[in-house]
């Protein structure tokens, strides 16, 4: 039996606003006994997403491309002594012999994945060993095929949480079945990032197939952040969003989120009490987000094209056959 879809019930509201962070969202909440694993948790929201996870107590595998850059992270927290345990294991997502061989070696049911770890407006066209556009093939296919081969684990977990890291960018970029690698058309840089953080959020949609196995998925914005996440945008974008100034100096708009409140809302998806039983949704500022068509200039909601579920569920099959 699928769970109820936000268009059949009140959206979720919380306690919590937009500049709340990750801590204070976990204010309370003992995750002694848990196991987490979150992709991309060596630096920006990342690292506070895994900070507060194991400060709750949970166990977190941080999963990344260079572990030893998340050594510091391992050692801060390993000196705390009421945090779980926190391991660096190698992660390459474009690369799917990479997640096989992080999914061969995991053991034991895992309670909660975030899917963190991203890359965004890649200035050229680039591909994957398989041919994918990197951009959908980091931030969706990889994160795919991780989810997917975990799904024993997460179900032996009997209540597991799967957590996908969006992008207000999704809005204005349905997914696009008969050409998602820019084969045919021409490549542009924001049109690849949001479809593939659109591609986050139907995972999340198609996963309620997992329902019954004790698994929800829910995908998330975590807003505005100066992050290494914008490494490949040049000066002239930066200066358009407002974040450089005619020096060259980086700013810190305000409307900015600090990274610790930019990861509060994938651990209120990860392990808050108030989001128990959900799945299939989209959630920006700690609160559930109103659906919008997708091409308003508003800056917030969940385009309807990102939860619709026929879309979601060709994309799981056309997702499932690539990654075999």
């Amino acid at each position: 039996m699928n769970p109820p879809s936000s268009a059949h019930r009140p959206l979720v509201v919380t306690p919590f606003g937009a500049r709340a962070t990750a801590a204070e969202v976990l204010d309370g909440i003992d995750l002694t006994g848990r196991r987490a694993v979150v992709t991309g948790g060596a630096s920006g929201i990342g690292t506070e997403t895994v900070r507060a996870l194991a400060a709750a107590g949970a166990e977190v595998t941080v999963a990344t491309r260079r572990p030893e850059l998340a050594q510091p992270l391992v050692r801060e927290l390993g000196a705390l002594p009421q945090s779980g345990a926190v391991t660096a294991v190698p992660l390459d997502l474009a690369d799917l012999s990479s997640v096989e061989a992080f999914t061969r070696a995991w053991r034991g049911p895992l309670d909660i994945l975030v899917a963190n770890a991203g890359i965004m407006a890649l200035p050229t066209r680039e591909l994957s060993s398989r041919g994918w556009e990197m951009q959908l093939a980091t931030n969706f296919l990889g994160h795919f095929a991780l989810a997917t081969a975990l799904h024993p684990a997460l179900s032996a977990a009997g209540e597991a949480r799967v957590v996908m890291v969006s992008s207000g960018a999704h809005r204005k970029t349905p997914f696009d079945f008969d050409d998602p690698h820019f084969e045919r058309r021409p490549y542009d840089a924001w049109q690849a990032y949001g479809q593939s953080k659109t591609a986050d959020v139907l995972f999340a949609v198609g996963a309620r197939r997992w329902a019954e196995d004790g698994i929800t998925a829910n995908a998330a914005s975590p807003g505005f952040i100066m992050t290494n996440l914008k490494r490949h945008l040049d000066d002239d974008t930066l200066r358009a969003m407002g974040v450089m100034d005619a020096d060259g100096e980086i700013v810190i708009p305000p409307h900015f989120k600090t990274p610790e409140q930019g990861a509060a809302t994938s651990v209120l998806l990860a392990a808050s009490p108030l989001l128990k039983g959900v799945t299939g949704a989209y959630f920006e500022d700690n609160q559930e987000a109103k659906v919008v068509r997708g091409d308003e200039e508003e800056r917030g909601g969940v385009a309807a094209h990102a939860l619709d579920r026929k879309a979601a569920d060709r994309l799981w099959n056309c997702a499932s056959v690539a990654v075999r």
